[in-house]
Parts: structure tokens; C-alpha cells; sequence
């Protein structure tokens, strides 16, 4: 199973450029990683007047687009697919990271800036780990914002490489 981490914390936090140095820190020693974006508002991958959103106009249900490089499909959903829905298409990956999914229930790493708010966003019995500016816990492990790099070394000794 994949082990999956969400990365979680209030808007403006940080999150996305945190997440961004931890793939990259994870990535440079040798790990596959997946990522999954929470978008509540909905979005848009084809452009209109493209092969592929032609395809999706005329009523194709699922579009898939491929290339040397990399692939991409397009599902219409009757509602939004649960995460372990979303989780269950991702194979040949050692960590899927997820953003935006705050109320699911996976192991969270919340992304924590004194200046954007008073109060962390989720209890302490939530989280595996806190990215902070500021101390707040003895009892969790806490990693400083500016560098990623103690958080991946925590991530290979406690997720990806545990009992080695």
C-alpha cells in the first residue's frame, strides 16, 4: 500500500511551496512521488478548440492524451470521487502527497505560519508532523519552513523506510 501523506494548513500558509521542496528533497534521493490537489472550486484542463476538448465536446465520457513524455486523462464524474477513489488510479509511486484535503482522515503534516494566523489548523492528535516558524509542540516532531530537507530525512526514517 502507498503510503499517503496530506499536506494541510490554513490558506496563504505556505502549503503548495512547502510541498514543492519536499518533492524536490524526496526526488533527489530516489523516490517516485505522486501528488493530489483538492480543488473545491472545480477547474479546466482542456482548452477550448484543442483535439481533446473537442472530444469531451462531442460526448466522450473519458480522454485520455499521451505522449513520449508524459499522460493525461480527463474523467467526467456524476460527483466528486472520494480520496481513496482518487488514490486507487496511482500505481508505481513510493509517496502520494495530498493538498487540500483537511477533513480526510491520512496522516497529516500541517504547514503552520505564526504571521498568517493564531491557532494551528488541525488538533495535535491529527498530525505526524508540523512545518512551522514558530515552536508549538515538544511532543510532535516540528521542521523549520525554510528547508525541507529534515522533514524528508523524518519521512524516509518513520514512512518510507521503516524497520531498515
Amino acid at each position: 500500500m502507498i503510503p499517503v501523506i496530506s499536506i494541510v494548513g490554513r490558506s496563504n500558509s505556505g502549503k503548495t511551496t512547502y510541498l514543492e521542496k519536499i518533492i524536490r528533497e524526496l526526488k533527489a534521493r530516489g523516490y517516485r512521488v505522486a501528488t493530489i490537489k483538492h480543488d473545491v472550486h472545480g477547474f479546466e484542463m482542456d482548452k477550448p478548440g484543442k483535439d481533446t476538448w473537442r472530444h469531451a465536446q462531442a460526448g466522450a465520457d473519458v480522454v485520455c492524451i499521451s505522449s513520449p513524455a508524459k499522460m493525461a486523462m480527463i474523467k467526467k464524474v456524476e460527483q466528486e470521487l472520494a480520496l481513496d477513489d482518487v488514490i486507487a488510479c496511482i500505481s508505481d509511486v513510493d509517496i502520494i502527497f495530498t493538498e487540500g484535503y483537511k477533513q480526510e482522515r491520512k496522516q497529516k503534516i500541517e504547514i503552520y505560519r505564526k504571521a498568517v494566523c493564531d491557532t494551528p489548523l488541525c488538533p495535535k492528535s491529527e498530525l505526524l508532523a508540523i512545518a512551522t516558524d514558530t515552536l508549538l509542540y515538544d511532543d510532535i516532531p516540528q521542521f523549520p519552513l525554510d528547508d525541507a530537507g529534515e522533514l524528508a530525512l523524518f519521512l524516509e526514517a518513520v514512512i518510507l523506510k521503516p524497520g531498515r
